[in-house]
């Protein structure tokens, strides 16, 4: 696995917005905790470019984005925020140059595309919090970010839940949020997850849509192979008139009942404030006992 070139203070930072649009004065401050960081910011052509919901049309996304890819003097590329639209930009981004000369791509949620694109290419990247989110994280989630960008190793460590299934398993971490992954199945972007540490997260949906992604997962017989599962953020679920009967939780802890791979819920990753980084091609230990979850990169 290709692991990026880790930053020194004093590297360009490049800010992209390959799905929904977004305003200056909404990254201002996400500007000037970079800068606090010891980071120059350079921010991608047409970044406040506006069509409809998105950043400016497909073409001109794609071409933003490729930019900062080729540009050797851009040593990390953060998502400014996520949405919708990074799965129509996909396909136009050439990555021979950036395989040449790779650098870490961040972001989470939608961008879920990118990261599991890059697992299939075997380089490293990062699941973590983006600049619009920066004003309101915790002081974790911008550390842990900053920490793997710069090559500082952590562990994390979490309090067990009641849904956890025992054991302890090793493997690449892949995954994202789920709504995203379960969308690029069958596509040349969704990750060959036999031995992988998978995680998941997810926001604002139906708890029969959940498991309809579960069961999709299951059928097309990507979960059967994991070494493991971890579960994060299961963030403001809905239900219809009608109760579906179970939580999130629960119905994730169903469909992989039939299988013995470690699970742990209850990660701090996903759509809220302690939204931690994890390494997205890394090797990971993950170890659930009755007691604590450990995910411990290698």
């Amino acid at each position: 696995m290709i692991v990026p070139p880790f930053l020194k203070k004093g590297d360009t930072i490049g800010l992209v917005a390959p799905a929904r649009k977004i305003e200056e004065k909404e990254l201002l401050p996400a500007i000037e905790i970079i800068k606090e960081r010891g980071y120059q910011v350079v921010m991608s052509r047409h970044l406040f470019a506006s069509e409809n919901q998105f950043a400016g049309n497909d073409i001109l996304r794609a071409a933003d984005f490729q930019e900062l890819l080729d540009d050797p003097e851009i040593k990390a590329v953060f998502a400014v925020r996520g949405g919708y639209g990074s799965v129509r930009i996909i396909d136009r981004i050439d990555f021979q140059r950036f395989l040449k000369n790779p650098k870490w791509l961040a972001g989470y949620s939608d961008f879920t595309v990118f990261l599991n694109h890059l697992l299939n290419l075997n380089v490293q990247s990062l699941h973590a919090t983006m600049p619009l989110n920066f004003p309101e994280n915790s002081r974790q989630a911008l550390q842990t970010l900053f920490d793997a960008l710069e090559g500082r190793k952590w562990q994390y460590h979490w309090s067990s839940q009641q849904q956890n299934r025992l054991g302890k398993a090793t493997g690449i971490l892949a995954g994202g949020n789920l709504s995203v992954l379960y969308s690029l199945i069958g596509s040349p972007s969704f990750p060959d997850l036999t031995g992988k540490i998978l995680f998941v997260e997810d926001l604002d949906e139906y708890l029969y849509h959940i498991d309809r992604m579960m069961m999709s997962l299951k059928r097309a017989g990507v979960l059967k192979n994991l070494a493991g599962l971890v579960v994060g953020g299961m963030t403001q679920m809905h239900d219809n008139t009608i109760p579906f009967g179970k939580t999130a939780e629960e119905i994730i802890k169903e469909s992989v009942k039939s299988y013995d791979f470690p699970v742990a819920f209850g990660f701090p990753a996903g759509h809220f404030a302690d939204n931690r980084t994890l390494i997205m091609g890394a090797e990971v230990v993950l170890n659930v006992t009755e007691n604590k979850c450990e995910l411990l990169f290698r």
